[in-house]
């Protein structure tokens, strides 16, 4: 029987996910029960799969989800962002975004970030320190503000409307979109310089306050999402005693445990057929990411941890700049950080859903 892959599980760092292994064995087009009720369809199998990213059929629009679903974004006639357009319109807000987070544009603020990294290593302190509590979130949460030109102050702010987010609660999620949105506009605000106000200037035209102010949210917290969870199975790996150069040990680490097992939601717009498999109009479509990404049987290339197609991530080289230099700075400045515990005794947690896989803790003597 195929286990639930939606099911909030935990279990230790070197246990393996029986999930994935059970969706590949069940072919490239797998039906289950979907979180909030009827079907959904998970890809499995990565041609295909890159084939589905990038088909306009297949839509990111909520306003195509079944009827009933919640918890979804505002559709994209309601809020426009680049996680709910397609298209052109998405085309043209992606046009926007793009060239401020360029390889080379996010190159150049390397050494700002590897500070940033060493300054909130420092501050922590003491002789054992959890850095899935003091550092994972903190982290890239500080590079986005000083990046967007937002005050750092508001930094403990940030850190708490994250966490919100995935606090069941009703209303709860609504008022941290609230919260991170209306401290982004900080980094609007006369004299200041950074992203935020060069968004503000590249946005296409018709864009209103609200919707600037949703991007500027959407790049807050997507951007903290991206690299939190990744960040503790990186720090564990390289603790453990793992070698290899930053930028092969971020590339893997990524591979095995990407920032979200599976893509955001998709829904097919028409009626349509996917390996023999025929969905109806408004079918849930999801991509088992993090199952592709560890396949056995997968030939050398390109993974999908950042997507692939139009909706590729546009933060990527943000978060893979940031995984290297925590590990950099881990390395120089803290040559004898040690875990403070067995590696294979650390947990992981799955919250459910489409959510992240994020260690529960990750007890560090940064002095050994």
């Amino acid at each position: 029987m195929l286990p639930d892959p939606f099911a909030a599980t935990t279990r230790g760092i070197t246990e393996p996910d029986p999930v994935r292994p059970a969706l590949r064995a069940a072919g490239p087009v797998v039906e289950v029960a979907a979180p909030q009720s009827g079907s959904a369809w998970i890809v499995t199998e990565e041609k295909l799969a890159r084939q589905v990213l990038s088909d306009s059929r297949i839509a990111k629009d909520p306003a195509f989800a079944p009827e009933g679903w919640t918890g979804l974004e505002q559709t994209a006639a309601e809020q426009p962002s680049l996680t709910t357009l397609d298209g052109q319109d998405h085309t043209a807000l992606r046009r926007a975004h793009a060239p401020l987070l360029s390889a080379k544009r996010i190159q150049a603020q390397s050494d700002r970030i590897h500070q940033i990294a060493r300054v909130l290593l420092t501050d922590l302190g003491g002789e054992t320190v959890d850095l899935m509590d003091g550092f994972s979130t903190r982290f890239p949460l500080t590079v986005l503000l000083d990046l967007l030109g937002i005050p750092l102050h508001l930094l403990d702010a940030a850190v708490d409307a994250c966490r919100r987010m995935s606090d069941p609660e009703p209303g709860a999620q609504g008022k941290a979109i609230a919260a991170l949105a209306d401290l982004a506009a900080a980094g609007l605000t006369p004299n200041r310089n950074g992203l935020a106000t060069e968004l503000r200037d590249q946005l296409p035209s018709g864009s209103s306050e609200d919707d600037l102010r949703y991007h500027l949210f959407s790049l807050i917290f997507a951007g903290q999402l991206t690299t939190d969870a990744s960040l503790g199975f990186l720090i564990a790996r390289l603790l453990d005693g793992d070698t290899d150069p930053e930028e092969r040990l971020v590339r893997e680490t990524l591979r095995e445990h990407p920032p979200a097992p599976f893509t955001l939601w998709r829904f097919t717009t028409t009626e349509l057929d996917l390996a023999g498999i025929r969905l109806p109009a408004g079918a849930p479509v999801l991509v088992d990411i993090q199952g592709i990404n560890t396949d056995p049987a997968r030939k050398p290339g390109p993974d999908l941890t950042f997507g692939a197609g139009p909706h590729f991530c546009v933060g990527a080289q943000l978060a893979q700049l940031e995984l290297r230099a925590a590990a950099a700075v881990l390395r120089t400045d803290f040559p004898r950080a040690r875990l403070a515990m067995p590696y294979a005794e650390l947990r992981q947690s799955f919250l459910g859903g489409i959510q992240g896989t994020r260690l529960t803790s990750l007890p560090v003597r940064l002095h050994g």
